[in-house]
């Protein structure tokens, strides 16, 4: 290095020699100024880069965490996938091989070496482009990749030394080692140390032999490149060059290395995933949300330690965890009989075909060049594909979520059967048919406009103009029993038929407007006499939050899921008031249609919630089923929790292919009927809580007098005589027959799970 320096020197004055002096004089006014110009610079960047405040913040960042109503961590808000490990934590071997390898004058500098800067400089200059960072300057980068940047500019070098200079007025040098190993990213989702270690090793950082240290530490040069996965060959020399550093610094003895560089790599690879605690999607729901506040109010949600103290109760939470794995469990043996090769699993199935012309490896091929008919006939030949295809596309899927109808908290909430393997939440960014679920939103018209639920109408065909020649004819599982059916066995056994002559007189674009009051705010509905059967899509959160107001009596609450925060000593920065009821509907009518669906699950389509489960609690229900099986739903109401479940599949060409599992009682009811016996039996929810009925009077609802008198309107019906109302049915003396005896004395109607359309 001096000679090339004398060298270098000696060109300069000979350069120099044969100028013109005003030539000479420019560039030694040049080589003055530009020192000076490049100092004003660095000092003009200092308060671009982060301050010492941010610096220590980062050493010492405390993840948010996201506590449970009663008092469990359901989460924490991290930067990366990562445990932060002490030095005295972390294997010696890892320490000598980082030092040895990546900054052998670590603890004799103040955080730029400028030796190995200069040298950089000469060596980049002769052809050979070399890293001149210190461990320090490394560490820059890592904590703050946006402030600083990646690129190859003279800005960020400067901003790059300006921060190793703070970072060095900051931390002790073990300090800057402890927090570089915790916060280097090793790919596969694993940052620092310890979780590169638990991913290629399978075993925690203090276990790492000195040939496992130098596998980690050979990756920093190049995470991709040096792989020891993707690429062993690559990572082993790696690896030895990083051997030969540890001997050539004193780190490790000559007579091992010879030895230790022909060992193989043998790693043990184990993909981390993130944990994500017992709510995953209800913690990822709020991490906008949250991220939003802290912004605004000069917090970090990632290291700031602040504590979000949430509605949700773990106890009811891990019963609906549980609830949907099992159902889940069950349903998938369900489909994976049902898509079998044997059963329409195979590469002459049209839907087969159509999958695999949709997935990225057929895309890849054509973009590649081969023909669509070329792509498409090798990937239905190739085995392991069209394995992979079916379990993608056959996985069963659910939601389920559980809420106070009185406060709006949020109880449980689970968004999919396993985060890891699907992350889309089915509470909330789902949208899909709700089938017969919506059916008490025209009940509930019917009820506000003076409809009572012992009037009734007749159990046949029913024809409704659509306009243009079209006509809708509704049916149901079976034939129309040609019988007149009351309104309340008509919402309790759920049938299209009887639902739609109520649509009818009250017409969707009421139907519609109740359902919006009540909470289904979001999803738009398409107001035609189909609605009445749930053919517009919704969210399993806005029909929660819908018969919450139901449960409410007309009253709608806003779903609530945080209460206060505090900072990471307990001090309460805000506290989340309750949400203001608001009423939106008629109360009388609100309070006919919950008692009404208390039939649902005494003696109609959700009666296993009384025979299979058990559950003698004052509830009320609905199942719902949508065209072909596609999707099973079922809601529950009780007092001070609704809970409701949707089952199916994300793609909706796939279903059960069953009409005994598809129907919402078979596939999302277990979910439900589990999760409320569970929860009574353990005493979180008080099974001897009723209903409060707040009108007491007998003085009907107001009617719409747009509409006339509905009630008026059933009952002139079936006159044989204006002042001769027609004969009650045998043995219910003209009302609908409420037990919860889940077989009747009088033989029901055959309940019909529902259909959308017909």
């Amino acid at each position: 290095m001096h000679k090339l320096l004398i060298s270098f020197q000696a060109r300069v004055a000979g350069l120099l020699a044969w100028m013109p002096r005003p030539v000479r004089r420019a560039l030694l006014w040049a080589a003055v100024a530009a020192p000076l110009g490049l100092l004003a610079f660095t000092l003009a960047l200092v308060p671009f880069t982060p301050s010492i405040s941010d610096i220590r913040k980062a050493k010492s960042e405390l993840p948010a965490q996201l506590m449970s109503a009663d008092n469990k961590l359901l989460a924490e808000y991290r930067w990366a996938n990562r445990e932060w490990m002490e030095l005295h934590q972390i294997s010696p071997n890892v320490v000598n091989a980082l030092i040895a390898t990546e900054d052998h004058r670590f603890y004799d500098h103040f955080g730029l070496d400028w030796r190995r800067t200069a040298s950089s400089v000469v060596l980049t200059l002769r052809g050979d482009p070399q890293g001149g960072s210190t461990i320090t300057q490394q560490l820059a980068r890592n904590l703050f990749p946006e402030e600083i940047g990646r690129s190859r500019t003279l800005t960020r070098k400067l901003k790059e030394a300006i921060t190793a200079l703070k970072i060095e007025a900051s931390y002790t040098k073990d300090e800057i080692l402890e927090t570089y190993l915790n916060t280097v990213p090793f790919l596969y989702n694993a940052v620092g140390i310890e979780m590169a270690a638990r991913t290629y090793f399978d075993k925690s950082a203090d276990k790492l032999n000195v040939l496992e240290s130098a596998t980690l530490i050979g990756m920093l040069k190049g995470t991709a490149y040096y792989n020891p996965v993707l690429n062993p060959e690559r990572a082993q020399a790696r690896r030895n060059t990083v051997l030969a550093q540890m001997v050539k610094r004193g780190k490790l003895d000559q007579k091992q290395l010879e030895a230790l560089q022909k060992r193989p790599l043998r790693v043990n690879f184990e993909r981390q995933t993130e944990v994500m605690g017992p709510a995953p999607h209800f913690a990822l729901q709020l991490r906008k949300q949250l991220i939003a506040w802290a912004d605004s109010n000069g917090y970090n949600l990632y290291s700031d330690g602040l504590v979000i103290r949430t509605t949700i109760d773990s106890r009811l939470q891990a019963i609906a965890n549980q609830a949907v794995a099992r159902q889940g469990r069950q349903l998938q043996g369900v489909a994976d009989a049902a898509w079998s090769q044997r059963n329409g699993w195979g590469p002459q199935s049209d839907l087969v075909q159509a999958l695999v012309r949709e997935s990225a490896e057929y895309r890849a091929a054509v973009d590649k060049g081969e023909t669509p008919e070329d792509a498409q006939t090798a990937l239905l030949a190739d085995t392991a594909f069209m394995h992979k295809l079916r379990a993608e596309k056959t996985r069963v899927q659910a939601g389920f979520l559980a809420q106070d109808p009185v406060t709006g908290h949020v109880l449980a909430w689970v968004g999919s059967r396993d985060f890891a393997q699907d992350p889309f939440d089915h509470v909330q960014a789902a949208r899909r048919q709700p089938g017969s679920t919506f059916k008490p939103f025209v009940y509930g018209a019917a009820f506000a406009n003076g409809a009572s639920p012992d009037d009734t109408l007749m159990d046949s065909a029913v024809e409704i103009p659509l306009g243009g020649g079209r006509v809708w004819r509704p049916t149901d599982g079976k034939p129309p029993s040609d019988e007149p059916m009351t309104l309340a066995d008509g919402l309790a056994f759920s049938k299209n038929t009887i639902t739609a002559q109520v649509m009818q007189q009250v017409g969707p674009a009421r139907v519609a407007e109740v359902a919006r009051a009540l909470g289904v705010r979001q999803s738009p509905l398409e107001a035609v006499p189909s609605l009445a059967l749930g053919t517009s899509p919704v969210t399993l959160k806005e029909m929660i939050t819908a018969y919450s107001s139901i449960v409410n009596l007309g009253r709608y609450v806003e779903p609530v899921m945080i209460t206060r925060i505090e900072d990471r000593h307990g001090k309460v920065l805000e506290t989340f008031a309750a949400s203001t009821p608001e009423v939106v509907f008629d109360g009388r009518a609100a309070q006919t249609l919950r008692n009404t669906m208390r039939g649902g699950v005494d003696r109609g389509t959700g009666a296993a919630i009384r025979s299979r489960y058990g559950i003698e609690a004052d509830v009320a229900g609905k199942t719902g089923t949508t065209q072909d099986n596609t999707d099973g739903w079922f809601i529950l109401m009780s007092p001070r929790v609704v809970a409701g479940a949707w089952a199916g599949f994300n793609d909706g060409r796939i279903t059960l292919r069953s009409d005994y599992w598809g129907q919402g009682a078979r596939s999302a009811l277990p979910m439900v009927g589990e999760f409320m016996q569970q929860a009574i039996r353990t005493r979180v929810v008080n099974g001897q809580e009723r209903f409060v009925d707040e009108f007491t009077d007998a003085v009907p609802p107001p009617t719409d007098g747009s509409l006339g008198s509905m009630r008026e309107w059933l009952r002139g019906l079936f006159r044989s005589d204006p002042q001769t109302p027609a004969a009650p049915r045998p043995g219910t003396d003209g009302l609908p027959p409420v037990t919860r005896d889940p077989v009747p004395a009088v033989a029901p109607p055959v309940p019909a799970e529902e259909r959308v359309g017909g």
